[in-house]
């Protein structure tokens, strides 16, 4: 889709208005996208076809947000939701139609922004499980107007108000065990929900991650200062493989940081992967839905074509588990991570599997890089997974100086893949091919591949 074209201000919408939209199309993130005499609104809820009354949240030059109060009528695409949960909201469209729009959203995403054309568009890999697929959820308490204690997630576009759920179609029946025993406790106890309004109250989050290989259930409550009945909780939360406590005194709505307390059971869970053992502790970063991750991985090394010689960067490894993967195939691999605790748990996870030909190395990518090259020698193939916004222009220079004959570059965001494969390929790349993977069925996040091979003349 093209930029918005501006709007003269007594022409746009003003937030609190209501209109009536008609949706063409979806937009990277999962909006509609609806026009209104030429000027763009993206419609929250809404799905090509459907002809909604929408209310506007925010009104710009170019584009205003809205989202949907009715649907006056709906899109011959449109299905029945199967659960009332906020973090599904392409489950009104039917999952064959979800891997086109994917698809279609990847090609559009480099042909328009990268102005890339000359690459191979493999087809989407579709989802193993269309449903209870995630290996980590994690929940946030809130309240409602009679202060009784929720647990669910936040509704769309709002930070002061949780949706409550009791079967989270996301998840596996253990986890949803878990997690409701562990409120029942919290209820019991007469806890409050923190409130980030007045800074009141004491429960953040819960964060319930589950081994899908070796069946383990770890818990992760998040709490804001204060005490609790830790003998209590731990027998209420039984069985787990491992029970944390994490309290933080930050305003932000997140899990990371504070100082966490093992109350039961172990710090890690164990996990298998393509062969790989593996230990996850409590804050590492791993794919979310661990089948699929497997045939990621897979195409993964597919795109990297080991022959058993080669050198390979692993760069924004986390825990290591592509590396680990290379590892037998090829001659070294170094990996490259900021996070100090993922890297503990990827040489752990190396010595686990008796894997001697693996390094990993704490380490901004953009200031470390070119000393890794100089320590260990240009990389044969350099696997890049790096975060939602992609690379930097200085990282993509740094991987450029490096050299490597092959990239693999790993992306959970096609508009940030674009513009890094389109300056990779100005540098000497080709762009020779990309597949989209659908690790997050019902939900407009795409994950896709791309292989980018050096040229003769680069």
């Amino acid at each position: 889709m093209d930029a918005p074209a501006t709007t003269p201000r007594s022409l746009r919408p003003r937030p609190g208005d209501e209109l009536e939209l008609t949706v063409d199309s979806l937009a990277f993130g999962g909006s509609g996208v609806a026009r209104r005499d030429g000027y763009v609104v993206f419609v929250a809820g809404g799905v090509p076809g459907d002809r909604v009354r929408a209310v506007v949240g925010k009104s710009k030059r170019a584009y205003a947000e809205a989202r949907v109060t009715e649907i006056l009528a709906p899109s011959p695409d449109r299905v029945a939701p199967q659960a009332d949960h906020p973090g599904a909201p392409w489950q009104v469209l039917p999952y064959e139609r979800q891997l086109e729009i994917k698809q279609a959203q990847v090609d559009d995403a480099l042909r328009r922004i990268g102005r890339l054309s000359h690459y191979v568009s493999e087809p989407i890999v579709p989802a193993e499980h269309r449903w209870r697929y995630r290996n980590k959820l994690e929940y946030s308490f809130g309240s409602d107007s009679g202060g009784r204690l929720l647990c669910g997630f936040h509704a769309p576009g709002r930070w002061d108000e949780v949706v409550e759920v009791k079967d989270c179609r996301l998840a596996s029946a253990a986890a949803n065990a878990a997690r409701e025993r562990i409120v029942r406790w919290c209820r019991a106890e007469g806890l409050s929900a923190y409130d980030r309004r007045t800074g009141e109250g004491f429960l953040r989050n819960l964060v319930v991650r589950e081994g899908r290989r070796s069946g383990q259930l770890q818990a992760r409550l998040v709490t804001g200062p204060g005490e609790l009945d830790r003998r209590a909780l731990a027998a209420a939360a039984e069985p787990l493989a491992g029970l944390l406590w994490t309290t933080t005194a930050g305003v932000a709505e997140t899990t990371h940081g504070g100082e966490t307390e093992l109350l039961a059971g172990a710090r890690h869970i164990d996990e298998q992967m393509g062969g790989l053992r593996l230990r996850l502790s409590p804050h590492a970063f791993f794919q979310t839905n661990t089948e699929m991750a497997e045939r990621l991985y897979r195409l993964v090394l597919d795109y990297g074509e080991p022959a058993g010689f080669e050198r390979v960067y692993d760069l924004y490894c986390g825990i290591g588990t592509i590396g680990l993967l290379f590892a037998p195939r090829v001659a070294e691999v170094w990996g490259l991570e900021l996070v100090e605790p993922a890297i503990a748990d990827a040489i752990a996870n190396a010595r686990l599997n008796e894997i001697d030909n693996a390094r990993f190395f704490a380490g901004d990518v953009r200031l470390a890089l070119r000393e890794l090259v100089a320590t260990a020698g240009r990389p044969d193939v350099l696997i890049v997974d790096p975060p939602r916004a992609g690379l930097s222009q200085k990282v993509v220079r740094r991987i450029v100086e490096a050299a490597p004959k092959r990239i693999v570059y790993v992306s959970c965001n096609p508009t940030t893949l674009a513009p890094n494969a389109a300056q990779l390929t100005e540098a000497g790349y080709e762009l020779r091919r990309v597949r989209p993977v659908d690790m997050f069925p019902q939900t407009p996040h795409i994950e896709c591949v791309a292989e980018l091979v050096r040229t003769a003349a680069g």
